[in-house]
């Protein structure tokens, strides 16, 4: 089952910028759960950790397809290097005003400062992965679904250390770890020039303005908003849950059975050759993930949920990588890192949305009101799957063992 990913990071450079590019985006599954253990702990309200959270994920959505723009057309080193600074910087001021119980306007504001500066490292290095593989369909599938898979290990990582550091030393500590890791991590990436795709300059003859343009990436764009949404709820409603059963310190470990499902079943994935279309591949995942998530409602412990978590996890890397495939399938290789982008963008539009909806439902309501928001964005996303699959259908002919 290794030795397709023994290939592929066998490539000269491969292993340094992959895993460069996993330490960048380790801090993406700290900063949320991060928020919402201080901003609760420190200020005693859930509605405020999720605005905040909100917040951040929103500035995040308007700046992350701007920067993949750029980095197309100047290079990722050239755009990523004072975005990642500025990113780290506005977690630190984060953690420094939710220490000193500033005024809540400083949280909303350094939550913009980190949304500006965070940049999509997951579609950096699938861009850099599509340049170092050029030609090799099936490579490609294989590195993109070990890229899924550490998206997941960075899940699993992040966020009990995040509330390791909150219950056990500050409830900001994990805010600070996440601005080195992302600040190192991105620096590092950076570095690694010999890899890095060339930056694509545009031409009279070349198509203007946003790929969204592209009837795929649209359809898909609004597919992710809703998975995106089941995303965010799910993490404010399990701390909440948590909290409810009284410990609050074991939501880190939960959401990471979470992670730790979607990471086996991405490795599991990549490893095989599918017959498959892609596209019915991407519409049976998130029908599982939808139909998955409606479980959480009939859990009473922790213990239980952490189960269930485990094995609906292992529906969310196959949505991932085969959402990723189509985008591939359907943009333009010069403004592959754009299209990338946007799903990134739409997934945490989602989470931007329902996190702020659960926080809300949490103090209305308690933790299982919060899953109702979680189902309820199952069922959207499956209904906007269902509804895209003609357009997803045609178009771009899918790489070869996508």
């Amino acid at each position: 089952m290794l030795t397709p990913y023994r290939d592929v990071l066998s490539r000269p450079g491969a292993l340094t910028f992959s895993a460069a590019a996993a330490v960048a985006r380790l801090p993406m599954s700290m900063v949320g759960i991060g928020v919402v253990l201080t901003v609760s702990s420190l200020y005693g309200s859930y509605t405020l950790a999720g605005a905040v959270s909100a917040t951040y994920i929103v500035a995040q959505a308007i700046a992350a397809p701007v920067l993949g723009g750029w980095v197309d057309r100047f290079g990722q080193s050239r755009v990523m290097r004072p975005a990642t600074v500025l990113a780290g910087g506005g977690m630190l001021l984060l953690a420094a005003a939710s220490a000193v119980r500033a005024p809540a306007g400083w949280l909303f504001g350094a939550a913009v400062l980190i949304g500006a500066g965070s940049g999509s490292f997951g579609s950096l290095v699938r861009a850099r992965w599509t340049w170092v593989l050029a030609g090799d369909g099936r490579a490609v599938h294989t590195a993109y679904s070990l890229e899924s898979a550490l998206d997941e290990l960075v899940f699993v990582v992040g966020p009990v250390t995040v509330t390791m550091l909150a219950t056990a030393v500050r409830p900001e500590a994990g805010l600070v770890v996440a601005a080195f890791g992302v600040v190192g991590g991105g620096l590092w990436f950076c570095a690694q020039r010999a890899t890095e795709p060339p930056a694509v300059r545009r031409t009279e003859g070349r198509a203007r303005g946003t790929v969204l343009r592209l009837p795929a990436m649209a359809v898909l764009a609004v597919v992710f908003v809703p998975m995106g949404g089941l995303f965010g709820a799910t993490e404010v409603a399990t701390v909440a849950f948590a909290d409810e059963h009284g410990n609050k310190g074991a939501a880190g470990f939960v959401l990471a059975t979470f992670a730790l499902g979607s990471l086996l079943a991405g490795l599991l994935y990549g490893a095989r050759a599918w017959a498959a279309p892609l596209h019915r591949r991407f519409a049976g995942a998130v029908a599982a993930l939808a139909v998955g998530v409606s479980l959480f409602l009939l859990v009473d412990s922790l213990w239980a949920l952490a189960g269930v978590m485990f094995a609906v996890g292992f529906t969310i890397s196959p949505s991932i990588i085969t959402g990723n495939g189509l985008v591939q399938a359907h943009v333009p290789p010069g403004r592959l890192t754009e299209g990338l982008t946007w799903v990134g963008t739409a997934l945490n539009v989602g989470v931007s949305i329902a996190s702020s909806l659960a926080g809300a439902q949490v103090d209305a309501g308690g933790a299982r009101a919060a899953y109702l928001v979680v189902v309820a964005c199952g069922g959207a996303v499956l209904v906007a799957t269902l509804l895209a699959l003609r357009v997803l259908r045609a178009g771009t002919p899918e790489p070869a063992g996508a």
